[in-house]
C-alpha cells in the first residue's frame, strides 16, 4: 500500500480497526455476573489479524 492514502480508504480502514478493538471492560460483569473472569476480546465481534487475514478494501 503506498504512503500517502485517499481519504476515502482511510475513512474504511479507521472503520475496520474501530471493529478489531477489545470491548468495553463494563460489558464482562454486565453479561456474566461479579465473580466471572472474561477477556474482553472475546465479546469482539470481528476477529481479524493483520497476518492472517486481509482486508478487500
Amino acid at each position: 500500500m503506498s504512503i500517502h492514502k485517499h481519504p476515502a480508504r482511510k475513512k474504511r480502514l479507521i472503520k475496520r480497526m474501530r471493529q478489531t478493538r477489545w470491548a468495553p471492560f463494563w460489558t464482562i460483569p454486565k453479561a456474566y455476573g461479579k465473580g466471572r473472569r472474561i477477556h474482553p476480546g472475546r465479546h469482539t465481534r470481528i476477529k481479524r489479524n493483520w497476518r492472517r487475514s486481509k482486508l478487500k478494501v
